[in-house]
């Protein structure tokens, strides 16, 4: 299984982000796992911003819960992530990621069985 992140490279601020991580190698359907998004800003550390499972529940970072909804496409085989009123603070790395076990706020990446490459946002005008 490959995770691959993808969108858009630049955002406005107060604008909505909008990214996808796209699954290979097997289809979503039949892998009971739970799907999650982290970031980087620059300089700083991993940040966990929240997870869907298999069945479609959803857990957010208390800090970005407001903001942030994340989605399963099982058709295209996809995880979408939704950052809405973004802000140069949203500026990092956004990386998927997928587990057996849900582990909530989870960042090491040895806690995931698949990691994605990572793709970066920047917020600015």
């Amino acid at each position: 299984v490959q995770l691959q992140e993808s969108g858009p490279g630049l955002v406005k601020p107060s604008q909505t982000l909008s990214l996808s991580c796209t699954v290979s190698g097997a289809s979503m359907a039949t892998l009971f796992y739970y799907w999650a998004w982290i970031r980087q800003p620059p300089g700083k550390g991993l940040e966990w911003m929240g997870v869907i499972s298999y069945s479609g529940s959803t857990y957010y970072s208390p800090s970005l819960k407001s903001r942030t909804s994340i989605a399963r496409d099982t058709s295209n085989n996809q995880v979408t992530l939704t950052l809405r009123s973004v802000t140069p603070e949203d500026t990092a790395v956004y990386y998927c990621a997928a587990s057996k076990t849900l582990i909530l706020g989870a960042t090491a990446e040895n806690l995931y069985d698949y990691w994605g490459q990572g793709t970066q946002v920047t917020v600015s005008s």
